[in-house]
């Protein structure tokens, strides 16, 4: 199959493009960003040949690629899916999803219109221990599920690039006034960057349910005009949920998890669940064993180990695409995202926006 990379605003663009150089199924046809420095890492670590480099959009789809994968700045998600949904393409989306609900039903419509396919990537999917997790929940071994419990974060998103190489302290300071991360208008902040995680995973794991109303207070740094930290708590029919995000934890999860670790926790009627992010095991306590003890995480299915693996495989097979990238699951949590951008700018309890 052949893949389009369409932006390099996103860092993950980096480590997508290396799952799409190492199937053995897929090639890169196409690299896409108005600033041709932008893709040079990529050219150069995937020998891609000058002439399938672009900086204008349209010859770059003018490849026909069967899946562009979208790594803009979130305010630009709709806008992008909109130029690419009428060539047909298939449409890889990295997360978040979009800015606000509204944006993402216009990518939702653009692609239906288009005839393509689309996919949501949050990258927590793909973790086996979240997984796991998900399993047993289904499974009923904790009974009903009643609380969903989220702590997402990293020590902010300019410490890192492609392949999580690791950007000075000083450097981060001198990127932060011109990046786009740190501007309401591009969709910056931590919220938007990570309580699509709580809020996607969350809802995939109560069986697509959508809580009541949401609550949310953000910090208000001087001279930062995004949040970098977000506490949301979402009242459920079954009772409270919270989603914390943080731009600023003392170390990166997949290097050291920090305190409080990233991860969920979930309370239900039978028993409690914990999966931190890249656990080797899960922690679980029930009525008949109400000690808390370890269980293994289950491996990824062969094929389905990565999200690239995942959605190439939907495409030849015509199966569904489901859980955190079926873009109908990721528009209730963008409701979520949505209202508790809301609450915290009124700085009260809303109920969920339409």
């Amino acid at each position: 199959m052949k893949i389009a990379g369409i932006s390099f605003d996103h860092m993950h663009m980096g480590d997508l493009l290396r799952m799409v150089h190492a199937h053995p199924e897929a090639e890169i046809c196409a690299l896409y960003d108005p600033d041709r420095a932008k893709m040079q890492a990529a050219v150069a670590a995937f020998d891609v040949p000058e002439e399938r480099v672009f900086t204008d959009l349209d010859a770059a789809l003018g490849t026909a690629p069967d899946l562009a994968i979208l790594c803009s700045s979130t305010a630009s998600h709709a806008e992008m899916a909109e130029r690419i949904a009428p060539t047909g393409t298939n449409l890889f989306v990295e997360k978040p999803f979009a800015a606000t609900a509204a944006d993402a039903r216009r990518m939702i419509a653009a692609m239906a219109a288009g005839g393509g396919r689309m996919a949501i990537n949050w990258p927590l999917r793909w973790v086996e221990s979240h997984v796991t997790a998900k399993e047993i929940i289904e499974a009923g071994t904790i009974g009903e599920l009643l609380e969903v419990r989220s702590y997402g974060g990293n020590r902010g998103p300019l410490f890192h690039l492609a392949d999580k190489v690791e950007v000075t302290p000083e450097e981060v300071e001198r990127q932060k006034p011109e990046s786009w991360w740190y501007k309401k208008a591009s969709g910056g902040g931590s919220l938007l960057d990570y309580l699509g995680y709580g809020a996607t995973l969350g809802t995939w794991y109560m069986e697509g349910a959508a809580p009541l109303e949401v609550t949310c207070v953000i910090d208000e740094t001087p001279g930062i005009e995004v949040d970098q930290h977000s506490i949301t708590i979402c009242r459920y029919a079954t009772g409270l949920s919270r989603m914390e995000t943080r731009w600023g934890t003392f170390t990166d999860p997949w290097i050291t998890q920090p305190q409080p670790r990233c991860g969920f926790t979930f309370i239900g009627s039978d028993g409690t669940l914990v999966s931190h992010d890249y656990a080797d095991h899960v922690t679980l306590q029930t009525r008949a064993r109400p000690e808390i003890h370890a269980v293994p995480v289950t491996p990824l299915p062969a094929g389905e180990t990565n999200p690239i693996e995942y959605v190439l495989s939907r495409l030849r097979s015509g199966a569904p695409i489901e859980g955190p990238l079926d873009p109908a699951l990721c528009l209730t949590a963008q409701r979520i995202i949505d209202t508790a951008a809301k609450s915290a700018a009124e700085k009260r309890t809303l109920p969920l926006l339409p």
